[in-house]
């Protein structure tokens, strides 16, 4: 599947972090402080939506400061302790009169599965879980944290610029 232009009507990107903007590994130090490895192209295609008009948030189940200081660091909304993304992401929407059917959803475990079908588009990291790599999703070609999220904002601006 491609992400297509459905009447060039993205306006809001919802990203799950672990495994989406990480390679999906955490660094544990002998003082227990966790880091991750993140790709520094997504910044620069996060910019580019935001160019576009168009807005993005992290929606993550953990809880971890790590998740904030990124978000900070590309400017965009974080939230943390998401247990029903699917249930948050409708309120969000909501909340900001956006229509399910003009957002996106960059997912990769099964815990995404429900928030991916709620969405007018639908995507998983080419290194997603199996179960959630279904036919009617868009598979990145690059898995996360090594440019899926860059490979993303790339083909949004294509159609919506």
């Amino acid at each position: 599947m491609k992400i297509s232009n459905n009447n060039g009507k993205i306006k809001h990107v919802f990203l799950d972090f672990d495994g989406v903007l990480t390679d999906n590994r955490v660094y544990v130090n002998e003082n227990g402080i966790e880091s991750v490895r993140c790709s520094r192209l997504d910044g620069i295609g996060l910019n580019m939506l935001s160019q576009l008009g168009i807005s993005v948030c992290i929606v993550s189940s953990e809880t971890n400061c790590v998740v904030a200081s990124r978000a900070k660091k590309l400017n965009v909304e974080c939230y943390q302790g998401v247990e029903n993304k699917e249930k948050f992401i409708k309120e969000y929407a909501e909340s900001k009169l956006l229509k399910l059917r003009d957002c996106v959803f960059v997912g990769n475990d099964i815990n995404d599965i429900n928030a991916l079908e709620s969405v007018g588009y639908p995507i998983v990291v080419a290194d997603a879980h199996q179960d959630v790599k279904k036919d009617e999703f868009y598979i990145t070609k690059f898995k996360g944290g090594e440019g899926a999220v860059r490979e993303v904002c790339d083909e949004i601006y294509k159609i919506m610029k």
